[in-house]
């Protein structure tokens, strides 16, 4: 993976880096880590399929963090490009730091997390027929503030557990089992909730405030490597679309690039993905998209996969599937003639625009169009008959 980080080009970390085969690997590898320790727990296939999805966010997002904190030691004091060796010597305590001091504990979260979360699932078949009541492993390394909560006992319609259900911490050990609800009556709600704030009054952030059952995570939208305001995210939650979301940050920029990546199942990296959609096109061929100021715009199958192969995101690639939504917004910017781009040196440049020249290329036209709030910039090969084919796709911003 630091290999990959270390090929990047350019002064500024990109999170397209997330996307490329071998961090894709990385991420996938740490995710079937964590995936494997419910691996034997008995749950519904749904319920299965969704904490491993949130193992697979969670485990991009640790991933982001390590990249983004590797980046800058790719240069030496004197703003120099280290060798490969001298970067990667110098980025093994991110490794140790990320990828055993804090996974074990992370682990440890995640097995406990999808057992309660298992456990929850059948809770809800039988709605409040029984009481819950919270348990702990009851010996001597339990904490005094886990210990308060102890036997409270609530229906599982209480809004009690959708804050205090196990886990509650790092290495919690809580468990919560159905009881008679003739043999042990409620605890009072209040007192409960008392109880509960004092047993995580510790967790100042928040973090743990969560049900892995009800939200089907294994790890709360919000943890160390995310930020507060994730918790009322709506794309965490799946309520609105991707292409709709605006990014806040760059940390908002990785969430939704790496669920864009699981939404499309590319797990083997971005040029799979779009090998895969390259290979899927079929009835696009000679369709018109709109009318424009300087003659017909066709997106034709050739020009279609021309397109995807210049891609740099999936949201680009998606950008083809779905051009003629936009074509008819698209504002002219300029027109640039074949001929000024022929000073060039490079053999394969210049045979490129001699095919160019051979199928009828004149020049290209730029477009700008707005999707959502993001500033496109579209390229189109204009030829003699002024009709034009997409040509690439790039955000701008």
């Amino acid at each position: 993976m630091m290999r990959t980080l270390y090929s990047q080009k350019g002064s500024e970390f990109r999170i397209e880096v997330l996307a490329e085969p071998k961090v894709q690997e990385f991420i996938n590898a740490h995710a079937g880590a964590l995936d494997s320790t419910f691996k034997q727990v008995e749950m519904s296939d749904a319920m299965r399929k969704r904490l491993q999805r949130s193992d697979y966010i969670f485990s991009g997002m640790k991933t982001f963090h390590e990249l983004n904190e590797a980046f800058p030691s790719l240069l030496d004091s004197n703003g120099n490009r280290k060798t490969f060796e001298a970067f990667l010597n110098d980025v093994r305590k991110i490794d140790n730091t990320y990828n055993s001091n804090y996974l074990r504990a992370e682990y440890n979260f995640v097995q406990s997390s999808a057992e309660m979360a298992a456990k929850w699932e059948r809770f809800s078949e039988d709605g409040d027929r029984y009481n819950l009541q919270y348990r702990t492993a009851g010996d001597g390394k339990v904490r005094p503030e886990h210990a308060a909560l102890n036997g409270v006992t609530l229906p599982p319609s209480d809004p009690f557990w959708e804050e205090y259900y196990p886990p509650n911490g790092w290495n919690c050990r809580c468990t919560v089992v159905q009881v008679r609800r003739s043999k042990y009556p409620a605890t009072p709600h209040d007192e409960a909730m008392a109880l509960g704030e004092e047993a995580l009054q510790r967790d100042t952030k928040g973090i743990f405030h969560f049900n892995p059952g009800k939200e089907d995570k294994t790890v709360p939208d919000y943890n160390p490597y995310t930020i507060r305001r994730c918790r009322d995210c709506d794309i965490a939650k799946g309520k609105i679309k991707l292409a709709k979301f605006i990014p806040e940050n760059e940390l908002c920029a990785a969430c939704k690039y790496l669920r864009t990546c699981l939404e499309h199942k590319y797990s083997d990296g971005f040029r799979n993905y779009k090998k895969e959609v390259t290979n899927s096109v079929t009835a696009i061929d000679g369709k018109e998209c709109a009318n424009l100021q300087t003659g017909q715009f066709y997106q034709t199958k050739k020009s279609f996969k021309r397109g995807i192969a210049h891609a740099y995101t999936v949201e680009e690639v998606d950008m083809f599937e779905t051009f003629k939504d936009y074509a008819s917004r698209m504002t002219f910017v300029r027109h640039s003639p074949l001929g000024e781009v022929k000073n060039m040196t490079d053999p394969k440049d210049i045979a490129n625009i001699q095919k160019k020249i051979h199928r009828g290329v004149t020049g290209y036209n730029v477009y700008e169009v707005t999707i959502g709030d993001e500033l496109w910039e579209l390229k189109t090969e204009v030829f003699k008959n002024k009709s034009e084919t997409l040509y690439v796709a790039i955000r701008k911003g």
